[in-house]
């Protein structure tokens, strides 16, 4: 029997009145035209009510995994440090604190970002501050609405520690993950990252403002200003709204002391490595030294080829081939001489008293019969 399903459940009065009846007499098949009997409706309305709540606990027990990304945010908030800020408002119950922070306020507007986002393309991350261009997509936002976003954030947050010391210090993910404490605490994880992209975006502009206010070189932009960015969360995460204060006020003083401390590297590092960074030279010529080598060779096996008549070349196939390309024994003289260029077809052709077009044909006919002789010896 169904754990469920006790001798005092609707279920078991049900199926025990089923076995009682099949008991007392053997069953029939009825008549054709009569009536089938009708069950009671409040036996009937009793039984179904008996298999919805089997049905649902049997899938209360058996619950999925957790999908890779959401085990990865699990095991980081089980093994990262990970804080909220406290607001009065959390003093609250909780039903009239979420309705406080989440319903009464009006919605927040959402700023666009795709300025912004062209600055990390490396093709422009040498460009000098003063031409960046103009934040027409950001939002302002007043006193009171930071206070709205950043309750919210911090909200989120709390309820994502709660959740988490609920598991215990030192919990499995693995364990613990068909848990519906953890479901939750992972819905609340991404509703706080969500609002905490949303207060980066909105203060991005802050990173400029700030990086226009220190002197840097102007190949280290990009670096100086994912610096900014990283020093933007920060601040975001540990700013106290119930203070005051702007987040602004706050954030411009964070992104300055990190502008600071990578200046101070950047400096560093300098001192130590006083070359700039050369993409060329982390890449490895052996292949195309190689190439040239063996092209080398295949050039120098041809001129003795030609030298020696290897090929069998006629007396006309010499003289175009070594005026040609530059070898066999009139190249030496030439080379001698200072001239280093080839003739064309053209003088090929007035020096052997021929027209340019049979030149290339004879040329043609010689290079054929050397490729097969250095096929046939060389590249064997």
């Amino acid at each position: 029997m169904h754990p469920l399903t006790t001798d005092e459940s609707p279920l078991a009065r049900t199926r025990a009145r089923q076995r009682s009846a099949r008991a007392a007499g053997p069953m029939t098949a009825l008549p054709a035209g009569e009536p089938k009997p009708q069950a009671d409706p409040a036996e009937e309305a009793a039984l179904a009510g008996a298999r919805a709540v089997v049905r649902s606990a049997v899938r209360s027990r058996v619950r999925r995994d957790l999908r890779p990304d959401q085990l990865r945010s699990l095991r980081r908030l089980l093994g990262e440090k990970y804080e909220y800020v406290d607001h009065p408002l959390f003093e609250l119950p909780d039903d009239q604190a979420y309705v406080e922070v989440f319903e009464k306020p009006d919605l927040l507007p959402l700023p666009n970002v795709d300025w912004y986002v062209g600055l990390m393309d490396p093709r422009t991350s040498a460009a000098p501050v003063a031409n960046v261009p103009k934040s027409s997509g950001s939002v302002l936002l007043t006193a009171a609405q930071e206070r709205v976003l950043f309750s919210q954030f911090n909200y989120c947050r709390r309820e994502v520690c709660r959740r988490r010391d609920a598991l215990g210090p030192g919990a499995d993910p693995l364990m613990v993950q068909r848990k519906p404490e953890v479901r939750e605490m992972l819905d609340w994880y991404a509703r706080a990252d969500l609002l905490r992209t949303q207060i980066a975006n909105t203060n991005l502009a802050l990173v400029l403002a700030m990086a226009k206010r220190v002197r840097i070189h102007p190949g280290d932009f990009a670096d100086l200003i994912s610096e900014g960015n990283m020093a933007l969360l920060r601040a975001a995460d540990k700013f106290d709204v119930s203070r005051g204060f702007k987040f602004s006020t706050y954030a411009c003083r964070a992104i300055l002391k990190a502008f600071s401390r990578q200046g101070i590297k950047m400096t560093k590092h300098r001192q130590m490595f006083p070359v700039d960074f050369d993409p060329k030279f982390e890449r490895s010529n052996h292949q195309s030294e190689k190439n040239a080598e063996h092209e080398d060779d295949c050039a120098g096996e041809v001129g003795r080829i030609v030298n020696e008549n290897l090929a069998d070349l006629s007396d006309v196939e010499r003289k175009v081939v070594a005026a040609r390309f530059n070898v066999g024994p009139d190249a030496a003289e030439r080379r001698a001489t200072g001239n280093l260029r080839p003739l064309t077809l053209d003088q090929v052709g007035k020096m052997i008293g021929v027209t340019k077009e049979r030149v290339r044909q004879i040329q043609n006919q010689a290079m054929g019969k050397i490729r097969v002789t250095l096929e046939e010896d060389f590249l064997r």
